[in-house]
């Protein structure tokens, strides 16, 4: 199968200064953006496999065009999130179907690892409608210098019968991280929480 993408936007947010302060090396953002037909708008449909196949395709892609727009190798990627905006259109269970079951495998591969559950987002929305994607390190959802989000915002998406989709990863944490709990280099990465 393959989705049917209208669009497909690739944004890097670079923090360089934060409260006076300058971030060395900054902190950097991807957030990558597909915008699809969803095959289901307008009726209802009890099997939303094809949905979750579309999700499998997109963690692949969108999380590849991540890694490839901080120009960092996938075992540098450190955190990790996804999120659907459904056109009025459909359902918040489109958004559920191309987010839970098959997305997270291959965005994991995309990352290198990935043991940490992939925080989501979902809503419904119309034409502009913002999300903000959560982030959390992808093998230690215990580590607090990394639960951040991006926005993603498609200015004439989604349609009624689109699902916007993004897919979010960062090479570090929050700017000027100081609120304590596990840090980064105490990550033992096998449980996904620490």
């Amino acid at each position: 199968m393959k989705t049917a993408i209208r669009k497909l936007i690739v944004q890097v947010d670079e923090t360089r200064v934060e409260m006076g302060q300058s971030i060395n090396p900054p902190t950097r953002r991807a957030v990558a953006i597909a915008v699809i037909e969803n095959p289901f708008a307008g009726r209802y449909e009890e099997n939303l496999e094809q949905l979750s196949d579309i999700g499998a395709e997109l963690g692949k892609l969108l999380g590849e065009k991540c890694v490839e727009a901080l120009n960092i190798e996938p075992s540098q990627a450190e955190s990790y999130g996804k999120a659907a905006i459904v056109g009025e259109g459909g359902e918040l269970e489109h958004a559920a179907a191309i987010l839970h079951p098959k997305l997270g495998a291959p965005l994991r591969e995309a990352v290198e690892k990935g043991a940490a559950l992939v925080p989501s987002a979902k809503k419904m929305g119309g034409l502009g409608a913002a999300i903000d994607v959560p982030l959390g390190h992808k093998d230690a959802a215990f580590v607090r210098s990394h639960f951040d989000a991006i926005e993603a915002r498609v200015s004439d998406a989604p349609r009624a019968n689109e699902i916007v989709v993004a897919v979010a990863v960062t090479d570090s944490g929050r700017p000027l991280p100081r609120i304590g709990g596990l840090q980064k280099h105490e990550i033992k990465g096998q449980d996904g929480l620490r």
